[in-house]
């Protein structure tokens, strides 16, 4: 067997992995970095990149027989499956040399290819090659969770990580779970002309302020979508034509058949291989345990990303991977900090959050706290778009510092940016009332959000009374 001393040891090359390996290199430590599936983890293989792309045909193929409110007449889009597929493998391998084995071993880490395990607490083993380390990172993300449903094992069906290998439109997709996948992927293969059913347990995007979801549901369903919340999936039946799903819904049990099954009902940390009990790490089915730096229960050890058991989004493990660094290299007690994380639904139109929600803000300060709203029917580019259903909420506490900001819209996503930073520090709400947005943009629906904030001040009596007294004082 070959044996390898290095400085750091990084088990997985999805973003955080990669992020660290990077980073670490580059700033002259001795790196390994270890991966048995496929360079760039689950993002660039079976996440945010084949389903924004995904989405991105879908979005396409809508725009066709939605043109009539502009003048120009629809039609009806004719979609070669095939080649949408060929299009989000395309956008796959443009990204792929960024994460491939050659650029991480120009930088000077030295990859193996293989699955790793722990020998003990200071050494891992990939295929051949054992490697002792002062310190190692464990970033091997997290799966796809398949349920103990009766009958799944006698039906195919897809995974995140098995459906942008599909090259026919489904007839009928039947779509299990209703959260951000499964209502992204719902309606991108609707849009591509699949009828789709949507059932879900509970309530759809149920992790978002209820106020912003609806405005979302609302479009999936009008889109064609047949989503059934509080459906309880009981069992799964093959039948000549394809695929019976059976649930319980208020009190009764229903069916519906298609030709195709997705799920999505959730992720687990990837843990299995590791034998992570030689190392003296702990864990539970919901991550390893680490502390606020990010370590493990044997200190010289980190996790971080989808396997740490937090917050499942690429953005984390990038942040995460600072965190890291700053530990191990240079031996700063960084802590990490989860109170301005962002996420964002990529359906159309988008959902973004970050900070407390308004429920969240209830709880933690009462009824202290004001709620900010604007809807993008007050926005002229939303009007020239003909995008005008949306809504942005902001929660700020009684000194008016700024708690969450939430938006349902036409590019919440990128409409979120400022807001991050606002809560991330403690901004008041001045700071957005006072910004100049450019004239017509959605960045107004923001500022005028902002502005709200001051309006039952300005145009009280008290302030009409002031104003008469200057004009006839100084006029």
């Amino acid at each position: 067997m070959n044996k390898i001393t290095t400085d750091i040891c990084v088990i997985g090359a999805g973003s955080g992995g990669l992020s660290v390996a990077a980073g670490a290199v580059q700033m002259g430590a001795k790196v390994v970095l270890i991966e048995g599936g496929k360079m760039g983890g689950d993002c660039l293989n079976y996440g945010c990149v084949p389903s924004k792309a995904l989405l991105a045909a879908g979005k396409h193929a809508h725009m066709f027989g939605h043109s009539d409110e502009f003048g120009i007449a629809p039609a009806a889009p004719q979609v070669d499956f095939a080649r949408v597929n060929a299009h989000v493998k395309s956008v796959i391998a443009a990204i792929e040399p960024n994460d491939s084995v050659e650029r991480f071993e120009g930088l000077g880490v030295h990859v193996i290819q293989a699955y790793a395990r722990f020998k003990d607490a200071r050494t891992v083993i990939a295929g051949d090659t054992e490697i002792r380390a002062k310190r190692i990172v464990i970033a091997t993300g997290s799966s796809p969770v398949e349920p103990p449903i009766p009958g799944l094992e006698d039906v195919p069906y897809f995974t995140n990580e098995t459906i942008f290998d599909n090259t026919d439109l489904p007839d009928h997709l039947i779509v299990i779970g209703g959260g951000p996948i499964g209502m992204e992927m719902s309606q991108a293969h609707r849009r591509l002309g699949a009828k789709v059913t949507t059932l879900e347990g509970g309530t759809a995007l149920g992790k978002d302020d209820p106020e912003l979801t609806a405005i979302v549901k609302k479009r999936l369903i009008d889109e064609g979508i047949d989503l059934r919340e509080n459906a309880m999936v009981q069992r799964i039946e093959k039948t000549d034509a394809g695929i019976r799903v059976v649930f319980e819904k208020d009190g009764q049990e229903q069916s519906v058949d298609g030709t195709h099954l997705l799920l999505a009902v959730g992720r687990k940390p990837n843990v299995e291989r590791l034998e992570l009990e030689n190392a003296g790490i702990e864990y539970t089915k919901r991550g390893i345990q680490v502390d606020d730096r990010l370590r493990t229960t044997n200190k010289k050890i980190f996790a971080m990303g989808d396997v740490a058991g937090g917050l499942q989004f690429t953005h984390v493990a990038g942040y995460h991977a600072g965190i890291v660094i700053r530990n191990a290299l240079f031996k700063v007690p960084a802590k990490a900090d989860h109170s301005a994380v962002p996420w964002v639904t990529y359906t159309d139109p988008e959902m973004a959050h970050v900070g407390l929600t308004e429920a969240d803000a209830r709880k933690n300060h009462g009824d202290s706290i004001t709620v900010l709203k604007w809807g993008f029917d007050e926005n002229d580019r939303a009007q020239a778009e003909r995008r005008t259903e949306g809504l942005i909420k902001v929660v700020t506490d009684k000194k008016g510092v700024i708690l969450g900001a939430s938006i349902a819209g036409l590019n919440a996503g990128d409409l979120l940016a400022p807001w991050i930073l606002a809560v991330g520090q403690r901004q008041k709400i001045g700071t957005m009332a006072q910004f100049i947005a450019p004239y017509p943009t959605l960045t107004e629906v923001s500022k005028r959000a902002a502005g709200s904030y001051y309006t039952p001040t300005l145009y009280s009596s008290r302030i009409r009374f002031i104003v008469r007294l200057l004009m006839r004082l100084f006029g």
